[in-house]
């Protein structure tokens, strides 16, 4: 396992012919810190992958040939491994409880609404029994219902209830099938993000045992379909990245060592040309803009990301005035690619609503323009448009305002520290009924808690101090990454504090903690010792570097291990298995969650 605390590309926004050790740099060393020189650049633009130490495969006795084969289909092999766990926990008993849990009443019923008629429909009260017990048989309302969110994450949803059936295994299945797939993605975007395979694994197995996403991944909510396209974005925006980089290193000139060294003129002039990861990145913010309305929050947190890393790519490249560059070369296209994008692929997504009919029988709001909404100054728009103006108008009004008391609403300072889970699902079975043991002397309990795993997240409580830290203090480019997508899909909740907002809307940056935990598991790690191998004399120094990098490993794996029990210790309140009381109190460790 090798760390990349050492990565030659931590700091952004350094000119090659600056990096010259600091007395800070040359204190750091007894930290693991190794200070850079004026590398070859093409190195510092493209970092390489880091690859396990030799010493690791001779103590497993794997021969080398065997060693290369391993590692190099471990890039996928492991995020599959990884990933094909997650499954397997997320679609097990996928259907229980065989119940409408929580918001599933809202978006199950829309999203079969959606897959039959284009547009959302106002069920009657009290019909969840009767969808569990009819299925497909329950006959299709005929009025429109006034939804609070566009249509997309429903949609993801109905193609369960298409595939499956309407009901709990059919409306679960394709948030357990994103909360796998985003397993996947977490490690590529790790190993990607960190230059390490390792690392990268760590972040998406972190993410396989947090209970949110995975209690998340087994609800039919829209949350998790927003976290899937935020995270899918963050990691077009990487893959572009790196394509940039390595297209402006392509460019720059050769030294008479073959090295390749920073050029002003090229820095400044290169176009980075077709982008195409770019846009795919727009389409998935557009997605999850179109799921529910805080994707556009992220929106404007990973433009201002991918424009900073232009910034730091020519900076890095030797120009001179890299804001000046990037805002002549690079701002527009990057404009182009995601806004542009993201708003037409929000309006596609409302198509269903749009085609309906606008003489009072389709969608809500669908006949305001030729009805209430005649006159006026915008006329000459499309009836649908304005129409859907005023909807999203009447949307945004609602929620601003929303404050109706809500037993499990929280406070987004309390989300860090798991303050306020939410229960989906609580029975009270008898001995011997639902699972109840028949030996219980009191009854059990039957709950799904959407809790975070909480040796996870209070660890990510520590590892986000470290990431802010490293960006502002170390100016590492992956710290400020991270940061970036925490904050796009926390710190928007803080102007609204006084709305009525919930735990589980912390899934949309699950990841992003994860990975700033795998951040800090690698610092803990330290980078490699150079430690010689053979007979050669082993210089003290090297001798305390491996010490420390021993000690560091154990602490780190300590903590991993923690945090892999106690998913497994919350594992009967993550999905609905019933336990005795007792056994339930005592994973109340806050009072908040009850």
């Amino acid at each position: 396992m090798t760390s990349t605390a050492s990565s030659p590309d931590t700091r952004e926004g350094r000119r090659a012919e600056d990096q010259q050790p600091s007395p800070w740099h040359r204190r750091l060393r007894r930290f693991g810190h190794t200070a850079r020189t004026g590398a070859d650049v093409r190195a510092r633009l493209v970092p390489p992958y880091a690859e396990p130490s030799s010493r690791i495969w001779a103590a497993l006795g794997v021969p080398p040939a065997a060693a290369r084969r391993v590692t190099r289909w471990s890039g996928w092999g492991g995020p599959i491994l990884v990933a094909l766990v997650a499954g397997l926990l997320r679609f097990w008993n996928l259907g229980s409880p065989k119940a409408v849990i929580f918001d599933e009443t809202y978006y199950a019923k829309d999203a079969w609404a959606l897959i039959h008629r284009g547009y959302e429909l106002s069920w009657p009260d009290k019909v969840n029994d009767t969808v569990i017990q009819q299925g497909d048989g329950v006959a299709l309302p005929t009025d429109a219902a006034y939804v609070v969110h566009p249509p997309v994450g429903k949609y993801v949803i109905g193609v369960g209830e298409w595939l499956f059936g309407f009901d709990p295994f059919g409306w679960r299945f394709m948030t357990a099938v994103l909360g796998t797939l985003s397993v996947l993605m977490l490690c590529r975007i790790g190993r990607r993000l960190f230059r390490s395979t390792f690392l990268g694994c760590l972040a998406g197995a972190l993410l396989t045992v947090d209970g949110l996403h995975f209690v998340m991944s087994r609800t039919a909510l829209l949350d998790l379909v927003l976290m899937f396209f935020v995270l899918a974005a963050f990691g077009c925006l990487l893959v572009d990245r790196d394509r940039a980089r390595a297209r402006l290193a392509a460019a720059l000139p050769l030294d008479a060592d073959g090295a390749v060294r920073p050029d002003r003129r090229v820095a400044e002039t290169t176009r980075l040309g077709w982008r195409p990861w770019r846009w795919a990145a727009g389409l998935c913010l557009g997605l999850a803009f179109a799921t529910k309305w805080n994707g556009l929050y992220v929106l404007v947190f990973f433009c201002l990301m991918t424009v900073a890393w232009d910034v730091g790519a020519r900076r890095v490249a030797g120009a001179r005035r890299p804001y000046a560059a990037v805002l002549r070369l690079d701002v527009l296209p990057a404009f182009a690619a995601t806004v542009p994008v993201a708003v037409g692929t929000y309006l596609l997504s409302w198509l269903g609503w749009i085609l309906s009919p606008s003489d009072g029988t389709g969608g809500y709001y669908r006949d305001w323009a030729a009805t209430d909404g005649k006159g006026g100054s915008f006329t000459w728009l499309p009836d649908w448009l304005r129409s859907l103006w005023h909807y999203e108008n009447k949307v945004y009004d609602f929620h601003v305002g929303l404050s109706s008391p809500h037993t499990y609403q929280s406070n987004p300072w309390s989300w860090i520290v798991d303050g306020r889970p939410v229960s989906y699902f609580y029975e009270s079975p008898l001995p011997g009924k639902d699972g109840c043991p028949a030996d219980t002397k009191e009854k059990c309990a039957r709950e799904v808690l959407a809790l975070g795993t909480p040796l996870l997240w209070w660890a990510a409580g520590a590892a986000l101090l470290y990431v802010l830290w490293r960006w502002f203090f170390r100016r590492d480019w992956r710290a400020g990454a991270i940061v970036c997508g925490v904050a796009a899909g926390y710190l928007p909740w803080f102007m609204y504090q006084e709305r009525t907002i919930f735990y589980f809307y912390a899934v949309v940056f699950v990841p992003f903690l994860c990975l700033a935990v795998a951040m800090l598991v690698g610092a803990l790690i330290g980078p490699p010792s150079g430690g010689r191998g053979g007979a050669a004399p082993v210089e003290p120094g090297l001798v305390t570097g491996e010490r420390r990098r021993v000690a560091g490993a154990a602490s780190a794996g300590v903590l991993v291990l923690l945090i892999f029990w106690n998913f497994i210790y919350f594992w009967p309140i993550y999905t609905g298995t019933a336990i005795p009381i007792e056994s339930w109190r005592s994973r109340m460790w806050l009072d908040t969650w009850v």
